[in-house]
């Protein structure tokens, strides 16, 4: 009998040392999510919590679910933020007709050689200008914001 007491009495010691730690599950838990880039997790009392900051919402889920597969990992409180997505660019402003020709007529006069007409958002350029001079015509022409460039000169 009194061996039988001291039997229990000894597992009652020994079994809460076989509990994991919590740094041991943390371990596991980081292997399980280290494809994940920005996620940090502590654990405590075996509760995983991921903090950080991921790409979308599936990532977020695909950790929580890595981390609720440990083994001994009690539950999972999932404190991760998912970056909000970049601004979309700013469209492209198409000049109204009357102001673009306005603008044309300006930005040519230094090309005493180009016509151009302006018709629907189209630049069309028309008449004679040497190769050197021509990407300076175009860039000049591009900053207008045109709907297109209609290149009709003639490279001397």
């Amino acid at each position: 009998m009194f061996s039988a007491i001291m039997l229990t009495a000894s597992i009652a010691v020994v079994m809460p040392s076989c509990k994991p730690k919590d740094a041991d599950i943390q371990a596991k838990v980081a292997e399980a999510v280290k494809s994940t880039p920005g996620v940090t997790v502590t654990v405590e009392k075996g509760v995983a919590t991921l903090t950080g900051e991921v790409d979308s919402e599936a990532t977020k889920a695909a950790a929580e679910t890595a981390a609720k597969g440990i083994k001994d990992v009690t539950s999972v409180v999932n404190n991760l933020t998912v970056t909000p997505p970049a601004p979309a660019p700013a469209p492209v402003v198409i000049a109204v007709d009357d102001a673009l020709t306005t603008s044309v007529k300006s930005a040519i006069a230094a090309f005493p050689t180009v016509k151009a007409d302006v018709k629907d958002g189209i630049i069309t350029l028309t008449g004679d200008i040497s190769k050197a001079v021509l990407p300076t015509l175009i860039k000049v022409m591009n900053a207008l914001h045109p709907k297109k460039i209609e290149n009709k000169l003639t490279i001397k």
